[in-house]
C-alpha cells in the first residue's frame, strides 16, 4: 500500500517546496500542508455556514506532503481534512482549535499581532531563576490574560524565566497539559489564538524570559488523529508508561522527525519563545545517527536567531546530555537534578518512602550535590536495581536546575500538600536559602515564594471511561509508597477528573498578605544572588561545599576581589563546633568573617537573628538555620547595598 501510494504521489510533480506544516495564511492566500505519505488523496473541507463544505484537494509533493495554496479561505474559517475518503479529521498541525481537539481547525492570522518586544535580546541560561507555573491554576480565572496581570509580582519577586507547564491543545476542559494531542495549537480553554503572544510580549516588556514545557515522548490518549494520516507517526518497537513512543528512528521516520523540530522552531518563530523545557527525555527514543533532539535543539537556535536556552527532564540523569553534537550530547543548557531535591526533602521531612529510600537527607549528600551535581554518577540506585547517572561536563554546575518543589513533586505526596505544609518552618527557611544562593539554577514551583496553602493535585478532565482508568491508575502509581497504600489515604485520593480537584490545585492569592514573611525572605534571596558580584557568577566562581555534622554544611566562594562569601546551614539542633576542624571555615588572612544575612530574622518569622560566631572566634550554630557571611569590609559594604 505504502509502495503504491508513493508511487502516485510522486507522479504528480512536486508541490511548494516550504517547510510550513499545518494551514498559515501567505502573501494573500492560504498554504494547506499535511503529512500523508501512505495516503493517496488529502481534501481540506472549509465550512461556509447555511452551505456545503468548500473542497480542496491538495497535491502531493512527492516527498510525502500534500499542498496547495488557494486564495479561498479567509481568516477565521473553519476546516478539516478528509484522508482518503475517510474523516473529516481536524488537521494535525492545527494553530488553534476553538471547539477542543474533536472539533475543527481554525485558519489563524499567524502574522497579525503587534508585537512590542523589538528591543529584547533573548535569554541565556546563566544568571536565569526559572519559576515554573500552570496556566489554568496559577490565577483564579486560569488565563494567558488573567497570568499576565500577575508579570509583575513576578518581576519584583526576582523571577528571570517563566517556565510553561504544556499549553498544547488537549481533551477537556482542564489538564495538566501532558495529554496534548494538538502540538501547535494553545489550549482553548486559556484564550484565543493572539492570548499567549500578548502574555509573552508582556513578559520581555518586563525582562522576563518564558520557555515552554513540550511532551516529544508522547500524544494523549482523547483527540490523536496523527495516524489517520500515517500509522508511521509512531513507532513499532519503542513504547513508553503513558502509551506508544513517537517514531524517530524507525522506517518512514521522517515526517514525525519533522514534526517535533517544526513544532519547536514554531513556538520560537511566531511566539517568540526562549526556549524548553523538554518532557521525560529518557523516553523519547531514537538510535539514529543523530537523535532528535540534538537536531531540534540546533534548528530551535538557528530559526531564533537570538539568545534561547534549552533544559531537560531527563528520570536517567545522564549528564553527558550537556555536551555538544559532536561529542555525542544534545547540546543541552540544563538538565533536571532529581537528586537534589529527594535529597532535601528527606532532609525536611524524614520520610525515606517510596523512591527516596536511596537518599537519606545528610549533610554530605546536599554537600556533594552542590559540588558535585548529581549525586548517582553510575552507582547502582536500589530503588530501580540498576546502575544510575553520569557526570555532568566540568564547569557545568550552574547546568543543574534544583528546586524544592515542582508540579511532580507535589502531586506526587499523595493529596498535593506542598512541601513546606509537611516540613519545619525553620528548617524550610534554612534549606531555601540553601537553594537560592547555591551555584545551580534554582527553579520555584508558582506559590511557593508565599507559602500557598492551595494543594496541586494531578487533574484531568477525559471522558467518563478513561476518567476512570486515570483516577485508577493515579491510585496504584501511589501505592509505590507504603504510606500511601493505607487504605484511608487511598479513599482519600482525589478523582483528577473532578472540577472541585482542579479548583483546590488554583492558587490563593490572599496569601500573599498573610504570608508576607516568607515572601520577604524570597525577595531577599534572590536580590542577593542578583546583585552580589560573587554569589550572581556562578559560572566562573570558585566554589566549594563540605559537611560539618550529619546536618550541618557549609558552601564558600572564594573571592579575592570581592571578598570570599560563606554560607553556614543547620537542619537540626543547635551545633557547637569544637574543635573547628573545617579549612572552608577559615577567614582569609587578615579577616574575619562578618554576617551579612540570616534566615532567622525576624522579619522572615524566625526567632531572631544570632552569629554563629562568638567574640573569642568559637561555633556555635543556631538550630535549623542558615546564614551568609563575607570576609573584609568590602564585602561587606557590597552585601550592604546588593
Amino acid at each position: 500500500m505504502a509502495t503504491n501510494a508513493e508511487a502516485a504521489t510522486a507522479s504528480q510533480g512536486p508541490g511548494t517546496g516550504d517547510d510550513v506544516l499545518g494551514a498559515m495564511r501567505l502573501d494573500g492566500a492560504t498554504l494547506f500542508r499535511v503529512w500523508a505519505p501512505t495516503k493517496f488523496h488529502v481534501d481540506v473541507l472549509v465550512q461556509r455556514l447555511g452551505s456545503p463544505d468548500l473542497i480542496i484537494p491538495l497535491h502531493p509533493e512527492g516527498n510525502g506532503y500534500f499542498s496547495r495554496r488557494d486564495a479561498d479561505p479567509p481568516i477565521g474559517a473553519l476546516y478539516k481534512y478528509r484522508v482518503d475518503g475517510r474523516g473529516p479529521f481536524p488537521d494535525p498541525c492545527s494553530r488553534y482549535q476553538p471547539e477542543g481537539p474533536h472539533g475543527p481547525s481554525l485558519l489563524v492570522d499567524s502574522g497579525g499581532f503587534h508585537w512590542t518586544d523589538a528591543t529584547w535580546q533573548g535569554a541565556r541560561f546563566e544568571r536565569q531563576v526559572l519559576y515554573e507555573l500552570h496556566i489554568g491554576t496559577f490565577t483564579q480565572a486560569g488565563t494567558f490574560d488573567a497570568a499576565r496581570e500577575r508579570l509583575a509580582h513576578l518581576h519584583d519577586l526576582g523571577i528571570t524565566a517563566i517556565e510553561l507547564l504544556p499549553i498544547a491543545e488537549c481533551p477537556g476542559r482542564r489538564n495538566w497539559g501532558y495529554d496534548g494531542v494538538q502540538l501547535f495549537a494553545p489550549y482553548h480553554q486559556y484564550g484565543e489564538y493572539d492570548a499567549f503572544k500578548r502574555f509573552v510580549d508582556a513578559a520581555h516588556g518586563l525582562g522576563i524570559a518564558v520557555i515552554l514545557d513540550v511532551v516529544y515522548n508522547h500524544v494523549g490518549p482523547d483527540g490523536n488523529y496523527l495516524s489517520e494520516f500515517c500509522r508511521d507517526y509512531f513507532s513499532e518497537t519503542h513504547r513508553t508508561e503513558w502509551g506508544p513512543a513517537l517514531n524517530f528512528d524507525g522506517r518512514n521516520n521522517r515526517g514525525t522527525r519533522e514534526l517535533v523540530i517544526n513544532n519547536a522552531c514554531y513556538w520560537v518563530r511566531e511566539f517568540h519563545v526562549d526556549g524548553f523545557r523538554l518532557d521525560a527525555i529518557q523516553s523519547i527514543f531514537d538510535d539514529s545517527a543523530v537523535h532528535v533532539l540534538a537536531e531540534l535543539v540546533a534548528r530551535a537556535r538557528e530559526v531564533a536567531g537570538r539568545p534561547i536556552f534549552v533544559t531537560a527532564e531527563d528520570e536517567r540523569q545522564h549528564g553527558d546530555r550537556l555536551q555538544p553534537m559532536a561529542q555525542g550530547g544534545f547540546d543541552l543548557d540544563g538538565i533536571w537534578n532529581d537528586d537534589f531535591h529527594h535529597s532535601a526533602r528527606v532532609a525536611l521531612i524524614g520520610s525515606r518512602d517510596g523512591y527516596f529510600c536511596d537518599y537519606t537527607g545528610r549533610a554530605a549528600e546536599l554537600a556533594a550535590a552542590l559540588q558535585r551535581g548529581f549525586l548517582f554518577q553510575g552507582q547502582h540506585y536500589y530503588w530501580q536495581k540498576q546502575r544510575r547517572g553520569r557526570p555532568v561536563p566540568r564547569g557545568r554546575r550552574h547546568s543543574l536546575v534544583h528546586f524544592l518543589q515542582n508540579h511532580d513533586q507535589v502531586a506526587n505526596t499523595g493529596l498535593g500538600d506542598r512541601a513546606h505544609v509537611l516540613a519545619s518552618p525553620a528548617r524550610y527557611r534554612a534549606l531555601t536559602a540553601l537553594l537560592l544562593l547555591g551555584p545551580q539554577t534554582p527553579l520555584l514551583f508558582m506559590g511557593q515564594e508565599f507559602l500557598a496553602s492551595s494543594r496541586f493535585t494531578f487533574f484531568a478532565d477525559h471522558q467518563p471511561e478513561l476518567a476512570k482508568q486515570v483516577h485508577a491508575g493515579r491510585r496504584e502509581f501511589l501505592k509505590q509508597f507504603r504510606s500511601y497504600r493505607d487504605p484511608e489515604v487511598q479513599a482519600a485520593v482525589q478523582d483528577p477528573a473532578c472540577l472541585e480537584t482542579f479548583l483546590a490545585s488554583k492558587l490563593n492569592w490572599s496569601d500573599l498578605d498573610q504570608h508576607h514573611e516568607a515572601l520577604a525572605l524570597h525577595r531577599d534571596l534572590l536580590r542577593l544572588r542578583r546583585n552580589d558580584p560573587v554569589l550572581s557568577d556562578p559560572v566562573h566562581s570558585n566554589f566549594e561545599a563540605a559537611a560539618l555534622s550529619e546536618h550541618a554544611l557549609v558552601l564558600r566562594w572564594f573571592a579575592e576581589e570581592h571578598g570570599d562569601r560563606l554560607v553556614v546551614v543547620n537542619l537540626q539542633v543547635e551545633l557547637p563546633l569544637q574543635p573547628v576542624a573545617e579549612p572552608l571555615l577559615a577567614p582569609p588572612l587578615d579577616a574575619e568573617w562578618t554576617m551579612c544575612w540570616n534566615s532567622e530574622s525576624f522579619g522572615y518569622g524566625g526567632r531572631g537573628a544570632v552569629c554563629p560566631v562568638t567574640a573569642d572566634q568559637r561555633w556555635r550554630l543556631p538550630a535549623e538555620c542558615a546564614v551568609l557571611f563575607t570576609a573584609g569590609r568590602s564585602g561587606t559594604e557590597e552585601l550592604r547595598h546588593a
